[in-house]
């Protein structure tokens, strides 16, 4: 028979084991539904684009773009969607379901003013954002010439 003080003893390293392994559960559990909440858009930290060679724009956002199917800003727009863009809207612009699927995006001037009323304000839903305001952190020929790209894979 066991004596009394070290039954206890047995008893509370039990007890302790189970708290203990509940409350890393609970933390790791937590800690799943944090990230999730913070990565729901994809990783945002905006890598730098090199637009060496493009004509500057200057700070006025233009309502048009300017680099529609220039050879260049395309080639920077591809790689800057890469970087940028491509874990939410899907690589080649085909979305996986978490944003829209932008070969889609209109044409011409009315695909233009969207597209640029999107990277400015980037968009929110029930409070969350899904979308960070690009043009915060991405020059707008930089922004313009990922536009430039997308004008390339338009399909109705």
């Amino acid at each position: 028979m066991v004596p009394n003080d070290r039954l206890i003893k047995i008893t509370w390293v039990t007890a302790m084991k189970k708290y203990l392994s509940v409350s890393a559960s609970v933390l790791a559990a937590a800690a799943i539904m944090v990230s999730g909440q913070l990565w729901a858009h994809g990783d945002v930290t905006p890598q730098t684009v090199d637009v060496s060679g493009l004509d500057p724009l200057g700070a006025e956002w233009l309502e048009q773009n300017p680099y529609s199917g220039n050879e260049l800003a395309i080639k920077i727009g591809e790689s800057a969607y890469t970087q940028n863009c491509a874990r939410c809207h899907g690589l080649q612009a085909i979305s996986g379901g978490i944003a829209p699927d932008l070969r889609e995006l209109e044409a011409g001037i009315d695909g233009d003013e969207w597209f640029a009323y999107r990277v400015k304000n980037g968009a929110v839903r029930n409070g969350v954002p899904y979308m960070p305001k690009m043009a915060d952190f991405l020059s707008q020929e930089a922004l313009w010439s990922i536009r430039s790209w997308l004008e390339t894979l338009h399909v109705e």
